[in-house]
């Protein structure tokens, strides 16, 4: 992501460096202390370990792609196999080594993205623009989602004194929300809003977006992902509609599978074909379980084309494509979305044929398919792909063209909200060695010509 050079202080340049040498020596002792500790045994328990680990993920394939006794023998497998592991290590008295190298080497990725983290480079912030309340502002709110959450925080109430229009949804009646939004449109509505779920809140977004309107999240839905990757506190929906009266406009992508919008992604092959399933509200695991030998197996289901750019993949199981890329390289921000006015596409294609390709998979996630584009095309050889839309269930008509509009959505928020906290660094042991070898300052990235005109005062 696009970085802005901030000014560094020789004290923070000195705890970089710092935090760079203590990373190095933590990586170094993590790594050398089985070796040292144990001695040649201590290496081939690590390789057990390692081992042991592969059999494991095996195990879990083997048990979500079959049936009967051997996906029992599967799971029990994959219970037994690190019970077995660490009992070895217990046994050569080698587990507090285990335990101590893990520690160290969770202060050393501390260590290592604190030192890059203070390197003078901080994210791009999405643009706010100041613009006037709307004066006919008209929400659309879905007393079912999230448990119930419109009438928990008194949503209706707190909207009506902030004069907005609000239209409940009926939960007896399937209610065409993409018609209620076009007729308040003509009827003067100057800001559409939606308290639901994702897929509702897509669907309404598309007309904002048509008629070039602001539109309005509340987080009132279930996991509202959406919201939190635009910085809403999802904990208290109410505080959503403080956009009515004190808010700025964010610009962010709006994204198409064929003519379907969405916010988040769009699921192809097993999630697209698992969601369909009319027990997956009521029992999700249970439902996944039952259809993952077959679909995993590729013995049901179609086959898929998906050409990502000028690359095509082949045969995937799954094929994943979300509004602006996820984060894939920090498990404490897995799922989350940096920006969300990138104007790409985020895809990971999964392909996995065998217990083998699985483990290797686990071991090293750089062969999972992720990639970015402006376009994707999924193809399958039926007339219609199974799809999962923001978490709805739908049907699309192959081929199916995916797309994103750049910044075609007025998004707006609140002035004061969560935000969204700033990725971690990606860890770089080369550049932690410049640092902890600099004695000076030039570790501090170096802004270019360009960017000095264009900070520096005008007379």
């Amino acid at each position: 992501m696009a970085g802005q050079v901030r000014a560094v202080t020789p004290q923070a340049h000195r705890r970089q460096a710092w935090a760079a040498r203590a990373a190095l020596v933590a990586a170094l002792a993590a790594l050398s202390l089985p070796l040292v500790e144990g001695g040649l045994g201590g290496l081939m328990l690590l390789i057990a370990g390692f081992a042991g680990l592969a059999v494991t993920v095996a195990a879990l394939w083997w048990t979500l792609s079959r049936r009967g006794a051997v996906r029992m023998a599967a799971a029990t497998l994959a219970l037994l196999t690190p019970v077995v592991v660490v009992t070895l290590f217990a046994q050569a008295n080698l587990l507090w080594v285990v335990v101590l190298s893990g520690l160290l080497w969770s202060a050393a990725v501390w260590s290592g993205r604190y030192a890059l983290r203070t390197t003078g480079l901080r994210s791009t912030r999405a643009k706010e623009y100041r613009t006037p309340p709307p004066r006919r502002p008209f929400l659309l709110l879905n007393p079912r989602s999230g448990g119930g959450k419109v009438e928990r925080f008194a949503l209706r109430e707190k909207a009506e004194r902030l004069g907005a229009r609000v239209v409940l949804l009926d939960a007896e009646e399937r209610q065409d929300v993409v018609a209620l939004a076009r007729a308040a449109v003509a009827d003067g509505a100057d800001l559409l809003g939606v308290g639901g779920g994702d897929g509702t809140q897509a669907l309404v977004a598309a007309v904002a977006a048509e008629h070039g309107l602001p539109f309005l999240v509340i987080a009132a839905g279930t996991r509202n992902h959406f919201a939190m990757d635009l910085g809403l506190d999802r904990d208290d929906p109410a505080a959503c509609l403080d956009a009515l009266t004190d808010g700025v406009e964010l610009r962010v992508d709006l994204c198409f599978a064929g003519d379907r919008p969405f916010v988040n992604n769009v699921s192809f092959g097993v999630y697209g074909a698992v969601v369909q399933s009319p027990g997956y509200r009521d029992d999700k695991v249970g439902t996944a379980l039952h259809l993952l030998p077959e679909l995993l197996t590729r013995q049901r289901g179609p086959r898929l084309t998906a050409r990502i750019g000028r690359s095509t993949v082949t045969d995937p199981q799954a094929v994943l494509i979300s509004n602006n890329p996820y984060r894939m390289d920090d498990p404490f921000g897995f799922g989350r979305r940096a920006r969300l006015d990138s104007g790409r596409l985020g895809v990971v294609a999964v392909k996995v044929d065998s217990a083998v390709d699985a483990a290797e998979l686990f071991l090293d996630p750089r062969g999972l398919g992720t990639t970015t584009s402006h376009e994707v095309v999924i193809d399958a050889d039926v007339a219609e792909v199974e799809a999962g839309i923001d978490g709805e269930a739908v049907l699309l008509p192959t081929p199916v063209r995916c797309r994103v509009e750049r910044r075609a959505l007025r998004v707006r928020v609140p002035r004061g909200r969560p935000g969204i906290p700033d990725p971690p660094p990606r860890l770089d042991w080369r550049r932690l060695r410049k640092l902890a070898a600099a004695v000076g300052r030039t570790a501090v990235p170096v802004r270019s010509r360009a960017d000095r005109e264009r900070t520096s005062p005008r007379p």
